[in-house]
This record gives structure tokens, C-alpha cells and sequence, in this order.
């Protein structure tokens, strides 16, 4: 597989519930722009509506549309129609919560970030998975095995974040998004996966 002209140069963005990351994750949209890719924002349920001590859901959204031109996504309606339409060639999960890598692991459909994953997965289009999960070595970690397998699912690299305070926890280097995305649609997995 790789990227096809006949697919718009447009990439689903999704947001979910790892809000420590958000600080980190959201440059790279910019960064991504910057590239020529159009994105269009999407947020887990918990992403849209809840305000923690990272920040306000609200401050979030405007965020992202302020960077995208884009209302983010937020409900299943919106997303399942983005792989049939091709109104994206990819989609990048990040950060990605173990919740979402087990739904994800499961086949289970039912938030608008699984949702979306199955859209574009229907049409042969790859996921990126940029993970941020306290229990990624762990509770989560046979949701990463499973998904390390799976054919058109890629990893943005990845390490322990705080070996010491935090021994299971797991955080992709976010920098190395859009090359992940570029890799990913050539079919290429970006190397080292393990940081």
C-alpha cells in the first residue's frame, strides 16, 4: 500500500483522553500543516467534555480548530463516514489512552476514535497510533501486542517515560509523528519503533 492521488491529501487527527500530552501533541498539527496536509480534528468523548487540571475541554477545542480551520469531530455520525467518502487518507490516533488501544485491540467501535479507525481501516488505510498510557507495560500491554501485529496499524516510537516513578507507563516521541505518517503511507513502519 501507499499513498494513492486519488486520495486527498487530508488526515484525521484524533485526541484522546491522555490530557498530560496534549502540550506536546498538538505542535505537531502545525508541524503537519506545515507539510501540506490538510487535518481535520477529532476527540474521544472524554477529550471534548472534560476539564482537568491540564486544561479546560473547551480551551481545547478552540485550539484545535484555531490550528486546523476545522470544528473537531465528536460524535459517532461524524465519524463513520470518513472512510467510505474518502475524506482522509490516514488517521492518526494521538495520544492514544490504553482504553483506546484495547477497543482498538477488541474491534470494538463504539467511541467516535474506534469508529473512525474502522472507517479508514475498511478502505485499507494505514492508522497511526502515537501511544500515552500509564499501563502500557502492563494492563495494556497484550492491547499493544495485538495492534503491533495488526496490518495497517503503525507506531510512532515509543518509550517508557519515567522509568523509575513510572516503570509501565508508555509515551511516544510526538515529534516523530508526521515522518510516522509519511512511513506510514508508503506501508513502511518508522524504525526504531522501541526508543
Amino acid at each position: 500500500m501507499s499513498y494513492s492521488a486519488d486520495w486527498p491529501r487530508t488526515v484525521v487527527f484524533a485526541m484522546c483522553g491522555s490530557f498530560c500530552t496534549f502540550e506536546t501533541v498538538l505542535p505537531q498539527v502545525t508541524r503537519l500543516r506545515a507539510r501540506g496536509w490538510e487535518v481535520l480534528p477529532l476527540m474521544s468523548y472524554s477529550a471534548a467534555t472534560l476539564d482537568t487540571r491540564f486544561g479546560r475541554a473547551a480551551d481545547w477545542k478552540r485550539q484545535l480548530e484555531d490550528l486546523t480551520g476545522h470544528q473537531p469531530m465528536e460524535d459517532l455520525r461524524q465519524a463513520e463516514p470518513l472512510g467510505p467518502r474518502r475524506m482522509a487518507s490516514a488517521l492518526v490516533i494521538a495520544p492514544c489512552t490504553g482504553t483506546t488501544l484495547a477497543l482498538l485491540a477488541q474491534g470494538i467501535s463504539s467511541t467516535p476514535v474506534t469508529l473512525a479507525a474502522k472507517s479508514l481501516l475498511r478502505g485499507g488505510r494505514p492508522v497511526v497510533v502515537g501511544v500515552s498510557t500509564n499501563d502500557g507495560l502492563s494492563g495494556s500491554v497484550t492491547a499493544l501486542a495485538a495492534l503491533l501485529q495488526r496490518k495497517n496499524y503503525y507506531f510512532v516510537p515509543f518509550g517508557q517515560d519515567d522509568s523509575f516513578k513510572k516503570p509501565c507507563s508508555l509515551k511516544a516521541d510526538f515529534t516523530q509523528l508526521p515522518d510516522t505518517l509519511e512511513a506510514a503511507l508508503r506501508g513502511v513502519q518508522l524504525q526504531p519503533i522501541l526508543l
